[in-house]
Parts: structure tokens; C-alpha cells; sequence
């Protein structure tokens, strides 16, 4: 039983019109899209279909409009998900609003689990006299109703003109036939257009969320205040901030980080010049303190010799 589906199995690539024809065929509906089943009431039946008994079907609302009655459906299914301890996680929010991609992949994961349960049961199982005990039930019921008995009409009622009148009927009523399906077939592929449309939006509202959100987590790690002030967050934060679309700013970014390498460059250039020219001065400094020592020491040197001939002279001076 399948409970668990990853999002690369076979069953989210089913198309809608395969999944339409299965829920129409299973609860005897006449739904034209997926979304129509948003309020939740087709899901509760399916289940019901699947797990006979198991599902209360008088507190399902067939009718529910609002998003306050369609999430009390929703309350129901989650119930019985609960007792089935079956651990699909249902997105109310995002069913509840309509849209197509997210209906139609609930409703991919709800046929995939029907089936795995012995083709959805619903060999014995009578869809009307289920839905009767359903808030608006009985009137979807209805809805599902006249499309079959206006074709039988429709079939018959030609027969019946050509038995009045051989001359007029006749050639009005092939006309109403061939321009009836027509019509008919130019809707339903307006329909289909406006279905992939739907889908292709909201495939591109989610990547644009998924990059929205890169963008902040950039902008927020721009803002902490340890590498706020670096010239490559501060370019890029230039580039987040523009407020038109101008290659000019990517350049100006770009110099911004070229200039202060360039900065950081010529300080220490500056910095070595300062340096060797210190140590020059150093040692010129103490060569100078090395001639000087010299210098002294040799005149002393000389005094110490002048007194020790003077000395050497006169046996009568002392030294």
C-alpha cells in the first residue's frame, strides 16, 4: 500500500485528462477539471470508494464554497488519514485556493493509493446513493445527470421530425448537429490551453520564490556587521539595491573592487618604502656612532702614549 510517493514516480507523471476520466468514471461526475475538486469533498469520497464505511459521509460537504467549509472537508480526510495511519501530508492552503499543478499532484498521489488498494473498490460501490447523505450532494448528482439524458434527447428527437414533415426538418436538423460539436471542441481546447497556462504560471511563481529567497538569504548575509563594510559585500550590495536594469552597474561594482585592491596595493608599497628607509637610517646612524667611537678611542690612545714617553724621559716625574 502506497502511503509514502516520491515525487519521481510513475504516478506524478499521469495526465489530467487520465485522472479526470478515473474520477469521473469512479464517482459518476462530470467534473472538466482537476481543480474543481479543491473543496476537498472528492478526495473524502474517493477515500470512501476505497475504504467503504470508513469515511462519514454526512458530514462532507459537497457544497462548500468558502475556504472555511472546504478546510472542514479537508478536517475529515485528515481523520481518516489518521485512522488508516496513513502519513500523506495534506497541503490545505494550497488546495483550498484552486490551483492546478498543486490539486492536480494531491490528486496524482490519491490514484495512485486508490488503486493500490484493489483498484479503489469500487466494483459493488454506488457513488449516488453515497453522495445522498452529503450536504448538496444530491444536487452534483443532478449536474452529473442531464448531460446523458440531453443526448438521448437529442438522438431521439431527429427521429421524430422526419415523420411530421418529409420537405423542412430535414435539412435544419444536420446542420445543428455538426455545429454543436464544433462548439463543444473549440471550448474544451480553450479549456485545455487555459489549463497549461495555469500550470506553466504556477511552475514559474515557485522557481521565482525559490530565487526570491536565494536573493534574501544573500542580502541578510550582506547586512551582519562583521563583513558589512568589505569592498566585495559592499559591491554586490550595490548590485542587489539597483534599482534599474544597467550593465553599467556591474562595471561600477566591479571597479569598486579593483580600486580598493589597488588601494591595499599602494599602502603596502609604502609601508615596505617606509621601512627600508628606516633601516638605512639605522644603519647609517650606527655607523656613524662606530667612526666616532673610533675617532675617540684613537685619541685617547695617543694622550696614553704621549704620557708614557714623557714618563719614560724624566726619571723624576712620576706617573
Amino acid at each position: 500500500m502506497a502511503t509514502n510517493i516520491g515525487m519521481m514516480d510513475s504516478a506524478y507523471f499521469v495526465g489530467r485528462s487520465e485522472i479526470l476520466a478515473w474520477i469521473n468514471s469512479t464517482l459518476q461526475l462530470n467534473l472538466s477539471k482537476v481543480e474543481e475538486a479543491c473543496s476537498g469533498a472528492v478526495h473524502c469520497q474517493l477515500m470512501d470508494a476505497a475504504h467503504p464505511g470508513m469515511v462519514p459521509m454526512h458530514k462532507v460537504n459537497f457544497d462548500a464554497k468558502s475556504e472555511y467549509d472546504m478546510i472542514q472537508n479537508y478536517k475529515v480526510l485528515q481523520d481518516v488519514f489518521n485512522k488508516l495511519k496513513i502519513t500523506k501530508h495534506i497541503e490545505v492552503s494550497k488546495l483550498v485556493k484552486g490551483r492546478p499543478l498543486d490539486n492536480l499532484e494531491f490528486m496524482q498521489w490519491m490514484k495512485r493509493y486508490c488503486d493500490s488498494v484493489s483498484g479503489c473498490g469500487h466494483h459493488n460501490y454506488n457513488p449516488m446513493e453515497r453522495r445522498e447523505a452529503c450536504k448538496g450532494g444530491k444536487d452534483v448528482s443532478k449536474k452529473s445527470a442531464p448531460p446523458q439524458s440531453a443526448r438521448g434527447t437529442t438522438t431521439t428527437a431527429p427521429k421524430s421530425h422526419p415523420s411530421r414533415r418529409g420537405d423542412a426538418p430535414p435539412p435544419t436538423c444536420p446542420p445543428a448537429k455538426s455545429v454543436k460539436p464544433s462548439s463543444n471542441a473549440s471550448v474544451s481546447a480553450y479549456d485545455q490551453q487555459i489549463t497549461e497556462l495555469k500550470l506553466t504560471m504556477d511552475s514559474l511563481e515557485k522557481e521565482r520564490d525559490f530565487y526570491f529567497a536565494k536573493l534574501r538569504d544573500i542580502e541578510i548575509l550582506c547586512q551582519s556587521p562583521n563583513i558589512s563594510k568589505l569592498p566585495a559585500i559592499e559591491a554586490i550590495t550595490r548590485i542587489l539595491y539597483a534599482s534599474e536594469e544597467d550593465a553599467s552597474i556591474v562595471e561600477e561594482a566591479q571597479a569598486m573592487i579593483l580600486n580598493q585592491g589597488g588601494v591595499l596595493l599602494s599602502d603596502n608599497v609604502e609601508e615596505h618604502k617606509i621601512k627600508s628607509n628606516s633601516q638605512k637610517r639605522k644603519s647609517i646612524i650606527n655607523l656613524d656612532v662606530d667612526v666616532a667611537a673610533s675617532t675617540t678611542l684613537s685619541s685617547r690612545q695617543r694622550v696614553s702614549f704621549d704620557s708614557d714617553v714623557h714618563c719614560s724621559e724624566s726619571p723624576l716625574m712620576t706617573c
